[in-house]
């Protein structure tokens, strides 16, 4: 089959995408972000989620193009015989389709699973790699496995047209409008995390820092914790999606977790020191020193990543950044950031590569 034009990748279609809601909101996150970029490409998606309730305060405007069902268990499979069937069926984060979905299809779909975000190696290799489903009944499909990623072999990220469009002025009124108590001299730090063990004397060496402290664990993280004396602590609500976007762009600093927030402080283009999911068997040291090669982030970025993570002893290696060491590590993020945006976006790609799998003017497309 030739490659797809680029009316052909920009085709409706309709998506099924599967989203479990496993902890902290990074899934449901990811996914409700690629629902509204498909969306905004002229797709039809329907996001099927087990724990809707937080795209209540997330995406509280929803998306005409996004429809979302609950993921009840055991699978309630009524609300098939209303639905035109999909081209489409989405996986995230390896949840696993339902058996009663995937035994109720109409037609076969391109079926994806899409995985987790990693600069390592091996994901070129795997990326769009086949792989037979040979038992149940889905047997006898194939379902592809797409890796986001950060480099031109990889699937790429999640962007929106504007996402490295910076309005200060609009930032800074809607900062002003959630009326905290900042200090003009008074550097801006966000803080969203998990609970880092170096967290205690990081916060007590920061010396002149109104501290942004995101609802949930970082927020239960700081308790009691030495603070400096010059330094202030400030409880934000819990935001929109875009409104977090808009923090991220109106900070000195960002302290970011798992991989959506990390996505975003890439295109905030403001310095940032990333939270890695801990594991339990320390697969997440080789992940994030593979992020620190790509990012080729300066010496001392790298030792506070260290330092942040639990991969050198506490107290040893990183010191809270300077003015000099903010810019060198701002350096580093436009650096990267520009090498991204030579990149075709997540969503793009998968539009591409489904176009590349589905022949027009099917059964499938005529529904």
């Amino acid at each position: 089959m030739s490659a797809p034009s680029s009316s052909d990748s920009l085709q409706p279609r309709r998506w099924d995408l599967f989203c479990r809601v496993i902890d902290n909101l990074g899934d449901i996150g990811v996914c409700w972000r690629l629902a509204a970029n498909l969306a905004r490409l002229g797709q039809t998606v329907r996001l099927w989620i087990d724990q809707p309730a937080p795209l209540a305060w997330m995406a509280p405007q929803g998306h005409p193009g996004v429809s979302v069902i609950p993921w009840t268990e055991p699978f309630d499979t009524a609300p098939l015989a209303s639905l035109p069937p999909g081209d489409v069926w989405i996986e995230a984060f390896g949840c696993e389709l339902p058996e009663a979905f995937v035994a109720a299809r109409q037609h076969d779909p391109v079926w994806l699973n899409l995985e987790y975000l990693s600069a390592e190696g091996w994901v070129e290799r795997n990326h769009r790699l086949p792989s037979p489903v040979l038992r149940g009944p889905g047997e006898g499909l194939t379902k592809w496995f797409f890796y986001p990623g950060f480099t031109a072999g990889t699937g790429g990220l999640l962007r929106e047209p504007d996402a490295t469009d910076a309005d200060p002025q609009a930032d800074a009124a809607w900062l002003a409008g959630l009326k905290l108590p900042l200090r003009p001299d008074a550097r801006r730090v966000l803080l969203f995390c998990y609970e880092p063990a170096s967290l205690a004397p990081v916060m007590a060496q920061a010396r002149e820092v109104d501290w942004l402290i995101t609802p949930g664990r970082a927020e239960a993280a700081i308790r009691e914790l030495p603070l400096h004396p010059d330094s202030h602590c400030h409880l934000l609500p819990a935001v929109p999606q875009p409104d977090f976007d808009r923090l991220l762009r109106s900070t000195d600093l960002n302290f970011v977790r798992g991989e959506d927030s990390l996505v975003r402080a890439l295109w905030a283009g403001r310095p940032f020191v990333w939270h890695i999911y801990p594991q339990h068997d320390d697969a997440h040291h080789a992940k994030l020193l593979a992020f620190l090669d790509w990012l080729e982030a300066p010496a001392s970025l790298r030792a506070f990543h260290l330092h942040w993570n639990g991969l050198t002893p506490i107290g040893a290696g990183a010191v809270w950044p300077d003015r000099a060491m903010l810019a060198d590590w701002q350096r580093a993020v436009k650096a990267a950031q520009a090498r991204l945006m030579e990149q075709t976006d997540l969503a793009r790609q998968l539009l591409a590569f489904v176009s590349g799998r589905l022949p027009r003017g099917s059964d499938i497309e005529k529904h």
